[in-house]
């Protein structure tokens, strides 16, 4: 137990996580090899040798045994030749290591296991970091959603305004809590609001900076969306605004939009419509799975071609509405009627299937079972995740006293991400 009380918390998590997965390996009789060459055992805990695996067995009070590969210990190597310490960066050439290294011998000293290599080269790793990279397969689970993304909770028509956090624009910028919160819950439910943020231009950028930087895609960096006569751009227009995703015909396009509302049209229209794809894409998969397999599976052309301030631009993108990683996790949504192009590169049956499956699809997004109609207050900065929700405008009507206008930003989620894990670590040591 002074082990278990010296570790940090995650450390604590991921032994527990470790420890009941190796007692569910255990009910399943998966039993652990012979142990061959030699075995340590020391007051903190006991290392063996295992030759018919190839293993380092790690087992210590309070926990289940953890195995290791001889090859990843050797390239996970911490010592000053192998490792720099303040990049965090491995080192070992790949060119000349030696993917059959094997340890003569290996011991428990303190809170460390100490290897020695058949080449003389000595590692030492302390006993935290392994259970923090141990291979139990709960324990990895909890370290992809606690480090690597959070994980995302979906929302309707009907719950929208129970999930919909708001952040104060001066606790955004001056304190690292609230900047904490606010990205997290924008991971988390895809959106929410930043109120009371000054009336000025440069505000997005000052939110942005805040985080990282701001995007700059052929738009600008800062853009202001109002009506403009002779547009290329439909969002520059006072009419509907379709359900759509910004910029789908990027590669990499934009994780997150931010929209400040300077100016509020004082006629009945102008307000935004946001849809939870995520949780419309679930819903399809459970009630309408040869859709689903449309939607996922089907190439679609995405472009976009015109100008903007003299710079003429012509992107392309090839991707499926939904975009499902290796996993077949939801990963991207892309969808935008006008920017759809009509070259339609498929097999010509797969395109009536395609057009039925958008039927159903279309359908669900502007239902009222998940769409929200929500028209934004002056001073308030509209912030959602571009790559899971949808996004539009009902048609406006400009006077003289109200000209509706929006000055909108983008950031994207490597960004996000890696501020949310800098101001995580920083809270956890204690940082204010």
């Amino acid at each position: 137990m002074v082990l278990v009380r010296s570790l940090g918390v995650l450390a604590l998590q991921v032994q527990r996580a470790a420890a009941a997965a190796a007692r569910a390996v255990s009910r399943t009789a998966v039993q652990a090899k012979p142990l061959r060459q030699q075995r340590w055992a020391s007051t903190v805990g006991e290392a063996a040798l295992c030759s018919k695996t190839d293993m380092v067995v790690l087992r210590l009070p309070q926990s289940d045994e953890m195995r290791f590969p001889f090859v990843w210990l050797r390239d996970n190597c911490q010592c000053s030749d192998c490792f720099h310490p303040d990049s965090q960066s491995r080192t070992i050439d790949l060119q000349t290591f030696d993917i059959n290294s094997k340890p003569s011998e290996v011991k428990v000293v303190n809170d460390f296991v100490h290897i020695n290599w058949l080449d003389g080269h000595i590692s030492n790793f302390s006993i935290k970091w392994l259970q923090e990279h141990c291979f139990q397969r709960d324990a990895q689970h909890l370290w992809l959603k606690s480090m690597y993304r959070l994980p995302r909770k979906t929302w309707t028509a009907q719950t929208f305004e129970n999930i919909l956090p708001r952040f104060q624009f001066c606790d955004v910028l001056r304190s690292d809590v609230s900047l904490y919160n606010w990205l997290v819950n924008l991971a988390t439910f895809g959106v929410s609001i930043i109120e009371n943020a000054p009336s000025d231009t440069t505000t997005i950028r000052n939110l942005a900076e805040r985080v990282a930087f701001i995007r700059r895609t052929h738009y600008g960096e800062e853009f202001s969306v109002r009506a403009k006569p002779g547009t290329t751009n439909v969002a520059y227009l006072s009419a509907n605004l379709q359900l759509h995703t910004d910029l789908p015909y990027y590669n990499y396009k934009p994780g997150v939009n931010l929209l400040h509302c300077l100016v509020q049209t004082e006629s009945d229209g102008g307000s935004n419509l946001l849809t939870d794809t995520l949780a419309v894409a679930e819903w399809i998969k459970k009630v309408d799975a040869k859709s689903y397999q449309a939607l996922t599976q089907t190439i679609v052309d995405w472009n976009d071609i015109g100008q903007e301030n003299g710079n003429h631009f012509h992107s392309i993108h090839r991707a499926p509405v939904i975009c499902e990683n290796r996993s077949g996790e939801i990963e991207r949504i892309n969808f935008s009627q006008p920017q759809r192009d009509s070259h339609f590169n498929i097999p010509i049956e797969d395109v009536k299937p395609w057009y039925q499956a958008m039927d159903r699809f279309i359908a669900a997004v502007y239902s009222n079972d998940f769409c929200v109609t929500y028209k934004m207050k002056e001073g308030e900065i509209l912030t959602f995740d571009n790559i899971r929700l949808l996004h539009g405008r009902k048609k406006y009507e400009d006077t003289g006293n109200s000209i509706r206008h929006v000055v909108g930003g983008y950031l994207d989620w490597d960004e996000i991400w890696s501020r949310i894990r800098v101001l995580k670590k920083a809270n956890n040591s204690g940082a204010s």
